[in-house]
């Protein structure tokens, strides 16, 4: 069984395409939230129910993050573990520091805690969307990762150009490349003179490094980036070596005793 979900909604083309291409593999059950999700990260509803719907045979609907979802599918919804998650096809690319905003990318990292090998899928469009072409690559790589597995420990996030299959120059292994941050909040003024804010105003531009994720998709390849959870930074262990030596003793342990 092979289990998908998405940040763009149970309704979007894009998870409707890669199902249909995906049960050429295994069967496919999709549970994904009931609404646009985008930007979710990896976060998880706590503090209110969540709904399941189930909307026809091998779908489902949850008032909830992609996180959620795969939450709910792996140790409740499902009568069996999948043998693999894939979260997709994004309606976006979703590279460098974007990933640590992107509800797609968490979908995949919900599967790795949970010992499932996953994906993320993203296209690499604002519009005209080309997602067949994407569920194509959607499917090569799961059939390879089904067959020989995933690192211990490794999800892998993919993004596609949006060319048709012909115009795409290969597949290539990538690192995370770097976002340059313009002017990502717009403020605005309301009829009654209040200020609101929108976050995420302008287009997205990238360091052109050899390599990255971002160069891949420049060439017209697919990029696929192996990612793991362990966000140590060891290479700064010994930068940071003198922190070893902050002593607490002297200092008074509660605020109001500072003078």
């Amino acid at each position: 069984m092979i289990l998908i979900t998405n940040d763009d909604g149970v309704y979007s083309p894009g998870i409707q395409l890669l199902a249909k291409r995906l049960k050429a593999l295994d069967e496919v059950i999709i549970v994904a939230p009931d609404r646009e999700r985008s930007a979710a990260g990896h976060s998880m509803t706590l503090h209110r129910p969540l709904l399941i719907e189930q909307l026809k045979d091998g779908v489902y609907s949850v008032n909830g993050t992609p996180t959620d979802c795969v939450n709910i599918a792996v140790k409740g919804l499902l009568k069996e573990v999948p043998k693999l998650v894939v979260s997709g096809i994004n309606k976006g690319p979703n590279m460098g520091d974007d990933v640590t905003y992107s509800g797609t990318v968490a979908g995949a990292i919900e599967a790795l805690i949970l010992g499932v090998p996953s994906f993320s899928l993203s296209l690499s469009a604002r519009e005209n969307f080309l997602f067949a072409e994407a569920a194509e690559v959607g499917l090569q790589v799961a059939r390879l990762v089904l067959a020989q597995g995933l690192p211990k420990g490794t999800l892998l996030n993919v993004n596609v150009p949006n060319l048709p299959l012909p115009e795409m120059k290969g597949t290539t292994l990538t690192r995370l490349g770097k976002r340059i941050y313009h002017q990502m909040t717009v403020e605005r003024v309301d009829p009654r003179g209040k200020k609101y804010y929108w976050i995420g105003g302008g287009e997205p531009e990238w360091e052109h490094r050899t390599g990255t994720d971002f160069d891949a998709i420049d060439r017209g390849m697919v990029s696929i980036t192996p990612l793991h959870l362990d966000l140590t930074h060891y290479a700064a262990f010994d930068a940071l070596k003198t922190m070893e030596n902050l002593a607490y003793g002297s200092i008074p342990a509660h605020s109001d005793e500072v003078k």
